[in-house]
């Protein structure tokens, strides 16, 4: 849990705060997960905070929910593609993705269970990040991560929204997205 909230405090998720009058914060719950080799055998015990996000609603809380994700069909013609230009293709899972997205909304939550602030037990924290369990937050983490590829020179393909290419000379790099997972490659890796 420490490892948790610790990650929100490096990616400046949260503010503490009070609430302003007129909003009602959304809840918060500990979500609890054993990692286990091929054997069975639990090799981490993982925590992660989660936003009661049925809480939510439409047009107070969010507007936009709506996330591209790759169709199977598209991740098998990026590979086919890879191989018939010998490409070398690479994955990558992103850690905490959604708390890399920014909402544009006003959000407030709940604070941790169990980790009340003892200066301000009646405050709430207003979101600047996504959170997992909130409506928006796949919208958000894509918008962010599809807004830093546009800015470093990608193209968006205009058919498949989770498509991104970058030519250099002869050179190409392509990324496809799938929310959290990333597959890229390369004529110059």
């Amino acid at each position: 849990m420490q490892d948790e909230l610790l990650q929100f405090k490096r990616q400046n998720v949260w503010t503490l705060c009070p609430l302003p009058d007129g909003k009602y914060p959304i809840g918060t719950r500990w979500v609890f997960r054993n990692k286990t080799d091929d054997r069975g055998v639990v090799i981490k015990n993982k925590a992660r905070l989660v936003v009661q996000g049925y809480c939510q609603e439409e047009g107070i809380d969010y507007d936009e929910t709506f996330a591209p994700v790759a169709r199977l069909e598209a991740i098998r013609l990026f590979l086919a593609f890879a191989i018939s230009h010998n490409i070398k293709v690479y994955q990558m899972d992103i850690k905490s993705a959604f708390l890399y997205g920014t909402i544009k909304e006003e959000v407030y939550v709940c604070q941790p269970p169990g980790f009340d602030d003892v200066h301000h037990p009646d405050w709430v924290y207003k979101l600047d990040k996504a959170l997992y369990g909130l409506k928006q937050a796949p919208r958000a983490w894509y918008d962010t991560l599809s807004q830093f590829l546009l800015s470093n020179k990608f193209s968006r393909r205009t058919i498949d929204k989770t498509l991104f290419m970058k030519r250099v000379d002869k050179e190409l790099l392509l990324v496809q997205i799938y929310v959290d997972d990333i597959i890229f490659g390369s004529t110059i890796l």
